[in-house]
């Protein structure tokens, strides 16, 4: 690895380092000129021969306000994150209980049109159910969320056939029940049979696990369109274990299942082996894919998550650090965004897998959402499209498997700390998105790209995937004779779009160094002010101090603000799946985490604990840890398993 690889790779940490120093330096000069009132130099020789000196109490100079000035950027910045914040959970939440209304008048009607034809029709009661499901079908467009699967039209009213959904789900050493009330729940939907190709990412290494695998695809085989398994093989060279390395595997699998002409109608889902996405979900995939075909290639689909299974029976410090973290992935899903980086579920076009190369499976990619975002993004040299799929993911908190009182608690907040760890070890993502963008600014004068798909490529081509120009008109004589090179897909990329990049880096700064940035800076600008305390202000920066004690506690009120709306969108979500369970019967199964003010107002006072636990110091481990290595032990989270008792409320619980 090279000097610059690594300082990409350890970017997080050296701007710790230098943002430490520079605080040091500053309030050591500073208070030395409290300490002595003047700081003496001596000055150039006089024409006599003789020396001057010179008085003054500049302590730092011109690095005084470099540490004052970014001291209040960065107040400012976390004080803009949480309006951010609260703009996309509230919007989300509005477009969240307009749709259910809608789903409710829908509802509605289609019990009319059920009745009208029981009234009218004369024939056998097979006849009449024959006849109802008929109804039901015509007028899906207003009556199901399944039928943009069953008949997509483009905007020129041609029909295109069927959306396939490739839904890989990585999973090592998953309970069985885990992964079973996942498939219950996927194959719920009304479009699972026709529209689903489920593959289940087992891993070699894992003891028993193709004989689960098997007894799970025997189980579901009539459930979807088709249901296979992938056994990723351990020690790859080069290779990190990990959910990145899982479905990256799965995925070169899958793609041979597919024609060139089948490709461009097929999107990939990577879910957790946990996660319960509603018929909604790829429902406006579906969509979304058919009614932007200019853009169908070049998409990518993100949800917001909600933690609705097991809130109730976790530690409050658990279920507030997931509060937070839904509020991270959720501030970029507003919209109008165009960074909206997704968090755990996500979709996109078999295409634009292709074109990148697929899922990186080195160290660097132990976040393998947000490095699969910045990939895609860079791909494009900025011009990746953001969709929100509106459309909540159910997810369960991370749980440390203990049987309640003080010693479960501990093990939650222990279990929790080691996931934010694998969070945080994220922040080689922006070492990687610098040397995606050093390669795109060469590459820039490259409108011309052509790419396989991924099954017909060698991990480690070079251009991430990308078929080499130069062997492209190498071999176009032989392509004519034998059509070598058929399945190659030539694109033209436009021009770099520098705000978009602006945009992606000011959210990665957001992401892998605000939090730390932040700690940092409060902790010096306190020492800064005591130390200048009741002294003179030469260079007039008091005024900047005062403010960052004012954004502080702003800061703060704005997260309770947020926490109020999630209430609400928390409402709305336990309702919505409550009610998409119950359709489905799967409901006696299944926990639903209510929450109330009242009973959670503690959570409010947890936030800065939480903050500083889950936050910051996984940050600084991370981003130390990274000076002397990328590699990070995958280890599993327990994951809340299917009860088979009455839903429990918080009020049940206290």
């Amino acid at each position: 690895m090279g000097f610059l690889t690594w300082c990409s790779r350890c970017a997080g940490g050296l701007s710790m380092l230098a943002l430490v120093g520079l605080s040091y330096y500053v309030i050591s000069r500073e208070s030395v000129v409290e300490n002595y009132g003047f700081i003496l130099y001596r000055g150039a020789s006089a024409k006599d021969g003789s020396h001057s000196s010179k008085i003054t109490a500049a302590g730092a100079g011109i690095w005084t306000f470099v540490f004052a000035y970014y001291c209040l950027l960065i107040h400012f910045m976390v004080a803009l994150f949480p309006i951010r914040a609260c703009w996309s959970i509230w919007s989300i939440t509005k477009s969240l209980r307009q749709s259910a209304q809608s789903r409710a008048v829908q509802s509605y009607k289609a019990a009319g049109l059920r009745r009208q034809s029981s009234a009218s029709s004369i024939t056998s009661s097979e006849t009449l159910s024959s006849s109802d499901s008929d109804n039901v079908f015509s007028t899906a467009s207003e009556l199901t969320d399944s039928e943009s699967e069953l008949s997509t039209e483009g905007k020129d009213g041609i029909q295109s056939g069927p959306i396939i959904h490739a839904i890989v789900i990585p999973n090592y050493k998953e309970e069985v029940e885990t992964l079973r009330e996942t498939l219950d729940v996927l194959a719920s939907h009304p479009q699972a049979h026709i529209c689903y190709d489920v593959y289940l990412g087992m891993e070699l290494r894992e003891a028993g696990g193709e004989s689960k695998a098997l007894s799970l695809v025997q189980r579901y085989i009539r459930k979807f369109r088709s249901i296979d398994y992938t056994l990723h093989p351990a020690d790859i060279p080069g290779e990190a274990a990990g959910k990145g390395s899982n479905i990256a595997w799965a995925a070169r699998k899958l793609s041979s299942n597919y024609t060139m002409s089948a490709r461009k109608n097929v999107i990939v889902t990577g879910i957790d082996a946990d996660s319960h996405l509603s018929p909604r979900y790829f429902a406006q995939i579906s969509n979304m894919h058919t009614v932007h075909p200019e853009t169908a290639s070049t998409t990518l689909y993100a949800a917001p998550i909600i933690f609705d299974r097991n809130a109730h029976n976790v530690n409050a410090f658990v279920r507030v650090a997931d509060i937070l973290w839904c509020a991270a992935g959720m501030s970029g899903l507003y919209s109008s965004s165009v960074i909206a980086p997704p968090t755990s579920v996500y979709s996109l076009p078999l295409q634009l897998v292709d074109r990148v190369g697929g899922w990186d499976c080195d160290s660097d990619a132990i976040g393998e959402d947000l490095h699969m975002f910045i990939k895609c993004f860079f791909a494009l040299n900025g011009h990746l499209t953001c969709r929100t799929v509106l459309s909540p993911v159910s997810q369960t908190n991370v749980s440390g498997g203990g049987k309640g009182g003080i010693r479960g608690a501990l093990l939650d907040v222990k279990a929790r700390y080691k996931q934010a760890i694998r969070h945080m070890w994220g922040a080689l993502d922006s070492g990687f998105a610098i040397r995606k963008a050093s390669e795109m600014w060469k590459d820039r004068k490259y409108t011309s790209r052509a790419f396989r798909p991924l099954h017909k490529t060698c991990r480690g081509d070079s251009l991430d995937g990308y078929f080499p120009e130069a062997q492209l008109e190498a071999g176009s004589e032989l392509a004519a004779e034998n059509d070598v090179f058929s399945d190659i897909t030539r694109d033209t990329l436009k021009e770099p779009h520098w705000e978009h990049i602006f945009y992606m880096a000011h959210r990665l700064f957001e992401a892998h160094f605000l939090p730390l940035h932040m700690m940092i800076l409060v902790v010096a600008s306190a020492l800064y002010t005591f130390v200048t305390k009741g002294g003179e202000d030469p260079n007039n920066l008091s005024w900047v101090f005062s403010a960052c004690n004012v954004l502080r506690p702003l800061g703060f009120m704005e997260i309770a603000v947020y926490m109020l709306i999630y209430e609400s969108y928390h409402r709305v979500c336990v309702q919505a799946r409550e009610r998409d369970m119950i359709q489905a019967g799967l409901a006696d199964g299944m926990c639903f985490s209510h929450r109330s003010l009242k009973q959670n107002c503690i959570d409010y006072f947890l936030v800065p604990v939480a903050a500083l636990l889950y936050g910051t110091l996984p940050c600084a481990q991370a981003e130390i840890s990274h000076f002397w290595t990328a590699d990070l032990e995958y280890a599993v989270s327990k994951k809340a398993v299917r009860q088979r008792a009455k839903s429990v409320t918080v009020e049940d619980v206290v």
